[in-house]
């Protein structure tokens, strides 16, 4: 199983890189197939009206004609756009240029500023801003103003055009410059809008990215069913426990799960806070699962965690474990205070002159066997904060000794305890209270264990050097 990586967070104060910069190849497209549907318009409304005059130089043959070569020049624009060549650039600038000179000539084939084509300039003035970023756009409006206007001027010298025609130019003009305008601001508000887009996805990305990389972590499984009982989302965990596959995403929960399947169908609906249900057998694991539903109604879907029933009863161990030692900390802690008093009694009482030589084997016991609680006390302490003082033993001599101490404080004769093989020169490293601890339980289940009486227990210590 593949495991997820935390994708780098982009900074949020950085630059993101947005979208593709205007114009883009797919908006060109989109112009040009506009500008197409235009031409073959005007063809089919200017070409039944001088089809009687064919081919007369009337003004209605001069719609035709511009109408003619406006669609072949539309068509050899499209041409040069599959072909890429020229630049995105160079041919918003030749399609603009051009949607003026053609609608120019119609408007004035068609009665001047008051007439439709006027229309056709202002849409081209607006595509050519929108398309250019806003780059060039008064320039677009300029070229327009100024073509209506000339073709004014022009009719009003030699076609006795009427009075108000220039007024209708004017106002034409201040029409293609607000659009102009319009179309600059208009970009700059969907290029911020872009950026605040794109800005947004590369943090859903982190985000899922992130999450991703949380949930292959956890231990606990984490299954997400829709309302159907199809399985959406697995992590690694679920998948270790549920014996499945990645390739599993998308099958019922019913087929590769029963048990826990009906668990969860029965959970529907059930706002309860998150507690572990009843442990459900899944293959040859015993989970104890939660479900939290992800909306109202038996169609919404719903978050399945599974707890390994295993792992909490290690936990639940560890947990027990923890306490005894604590509690066996306290329990020596307490053990230690009298037993300090015990030896600290001993000590004035060796002191007395007046004790004789069998007290004083008494008194001697005491020590000893107060020392030896001490010890155990201390390897209590040692095991319940987990810590060892490991230490190098010759084995011989400590295990002559332990089995003096032994025989004295059990009553045991040469008999019942045998030293065998303390000649070899043996040296081990551990902790000597755990040591004393090991033997004295050896020892001590033997005696009880081994025979009815102490008389009948024969006991032997051997040590090999190999």
């Amino acid at each position: 199983m593949m495991e997820p990586t935390v994708a780098a967070l982009s900074s949020k104060t950085g630059p993101i890189a947005g979208p593709e910069g205007y114009p883009t190849w797919h908006a060109l497209a989109r112009f040009s197939l506009v500008r197409l549907c235009v031409a073959l318009a005007l063809l089919l409304v200017f070409l039944p009206s001088s089809m009687a005059q064919w081919p007369t130089e009337g003004l209605l043959a001069l719609s035709l004609w511009v109408s003619l070569g406006y669609t072949l020049l539309v068509l050899l624009g499209i041409l040069s756009l599959y072909r890429r060549w020229p630049s995105k650039e160079q041919q918003v600038q030749l399609a603009v240029f051009l949607d003026i000179v053609a609608f120019t000539f119609l408007m004035y084939a068609n009665g001047g500023a008051r007439s439709a084509p006027g229309l056709l300039l202002a849409i081209s003035v607006a595509s050519g801003s929108l398309l250019m970023a806003g780059r060039l756009s008064l320039l677009f409006a300029s070229f327009a103003t100024l073509g209506v206007i000339t073709q004014e001027v022009f009719a009003r010298l030699y076609l006795d055009a009427a009075p108000g025609s220039l007024t209708r130019a004017g106002l034409l003009g201040i029409t293609f410059f607000t659009v102009a305008l319009l179309g600059h601001v208009l970009y700059r508000r969907i290029q911020e809008t872009e950026q605040l887009a794109a800005r947004r996805q590369v943090d859903i990305d982190d985000l899922s990215k992130l999450s991703e990389f949380i949930l292959e972590s956890m231990d606990t499984g984490v299954l997400v069913v829709d309302g159907r009982q199809r399985l959406r989302l697995m992590n690694g965990a679920a998948i270790r426990l549920l014996g499945l596959s990645r390739s599993s995403t998308g099958r019922r929960l019913q087929d590769v799960a029963p048990k826990l399947a009906g668990w969860v169908r029965s959970q529907r609906g059930n706002r309860a806070p998150h507690i572990p249900a009843e442990s459900v057998r899944v293959g040859e694991q015993e989970l104890r699962p939660i479900c939290r539903p992800l909306g109202e109604g038996t169609e919404a879907g719903a978050l399945v965690f599974l707890l390994d029933n295993r792992e909490l009863m290690r936990e639940t161990q560890q947990i027990k474990l923890a306490s005894l030692g604590r509690l066996t900390a306290s329990i020596a802690h307490n053990i230690r205070n009298p037993l300090s008093a015990v030896s600290h009694a001993g000590q004035l009482l060796a002191e007395s002159p007046a004790l004789e030589e069998q007290d004083r084997r008494l008194l001697d016991i005491i020590r000893r066997n107060s020392g030896r609680i001490d010890d155990v006390i201390e390897s209590v302490l040692h095991l319940s904060h987990r810590k060892a003082t490991p230490e190098v033993i010759e084995l011989a001599p400590w295990l002559r000794d332990y089995c003096a101490e032994l025989r004295e404080t059990r009553g045991l004769s040469p008999e019942n305890l045998r030293l065998v093989g303390t000649r070899a020169l043996l040296r081990v490293e551990m902790d000597p209270r755990h040591l004393r601890q090991i033997m004295s339980n050896l020892c001590d289940n033997a005696l009880k264990y081994a025979a009815d009486t102490p008389e009948e227990v024969r006991i032997e210590i051997r040590t090999h050097s190999d």
